[in-house]
């Protein structure tokens, strides 16, 4: 059974962050967050884990950079427990809170883009965006569909592509409960195979590569989007580049400190510093 998407009622059911970071209580209260690729409507989706990230964050402003609702899996079969209305419930609380929300569609929920200019819930879809950083840095803010060739020149190719993904992830499933019951940590196969397949690295490399040269066309100063699921944060010929990840694989955010400073925050890694009560570590250094 089919789904008119586009008019898909979600149900709406913390406080703002005040420019601090890890406070007495254990949250952790930064300027800016940035998360992408929740696939939410797709049983690859973390909810859970993305659940408690959200509780555990607050922010002035968060930005929702693309494929948050999986479109595309929803329409092939529909998928929606309950702990992906509470992800959902969550974000529209932390708007109606103060938290300004800006929501970037992407491929997946291209669905949302004829809404753009429009307010849901008090979230504000946006098909791009610039951020100024607490110390004058311009970013834009995009998904980054647009520069990938297969979903340009051949829409129907990423659709097989998607349900490839979706297998992998499923066996992946599998065997991480089979590690699970080893004792043994999360193993992403899917993020294995992307930094070994040498098509796929190259893949990833041309579109960073053409993302920021297009930030420095438009005169910015650095660039923050999702779409490839690799959470990055490095300098690409002048242009700073930034890529929050997802939370399906890596479990990811992008986020920015009172500074201005910008760090990739890895919560499969803060979690379980904090199980074992250590240190916080980021996945890699502020830039």
């Amino acid at each position: 059974m089919q789904r008119d998407l586009s008019s898909m009622e979600l149900p709406l059911d913390s406080k703002p962050g005040d420019d601090a970071d890890e406070s007495p209580a254990g949250h952790l209260r930064v300027r800016t967050v940035w998360i992408s690729d929740l696939h939410l409507g797709t049983p690859g989706c973390q909810a859970d884990a993305l659940l408690a990230f959200l509780k555990h964050v607050e922010c002035e402003t968060l930005y929702l950079v693309g494929d948050i609702i999986d479109g595309w899996q929803l329409r092939r079969a529909w998928y929606w427990p309950q702990a992906h209305n509470d992800v959902v419930q969550k974000l529209l609380r932390k708007a109606r809170k103060g938290t300004r929300v800006i929501f970037v569609p992407g491929n997946h929920d291209e669905f949302a883009r004829k809404y753009v200019q429009h307010n849901f819930g008090g979230i504000e879809v946006a098909d791009e965006w610039i951020h100024e950083t607490a110390d004058g840095r311009r970013l834009w803010v995009i998904h980054g569909d647009l520069f990938d060739g297969v979903i340009q020149c051949a829409k129907w190719l990423a659709h097989v592509g998607d349900t490839m993904y979706e297998f992998t992830l499923k066996l992946n499933r599998h065997l991480n409960s089979m590690r699970a019951r080893l004792g043994l940590p999360y193993w992403s196969l899917s993020r294995y195979l992307k930094l070994k397949v040498k098509r796929a690295v190259s893949y990833v490399s041309d579109f960073e590569v053409a993302v920021a040269r297009e930030a420095r066309k438009r005169g910015l100063q650095g660039v923050v989007c999702g779409h490839i699921h690799h959470a990055e944060l490095r300098e690409i010929e002048g242009v700073l580049y930034a890529n929050d990840g997802d939370w399906v694989e890596s479990l990811t955010a992008l986020i920015e400190h009172a500074d201005g400073r910008l760090e990739i925050f890895d919560w499969s890694q803060r979690a379980a510093q904090r199980s074992a009560e250590t240190p916080p570590a980021a996945l890699v250094p502020a830039v």
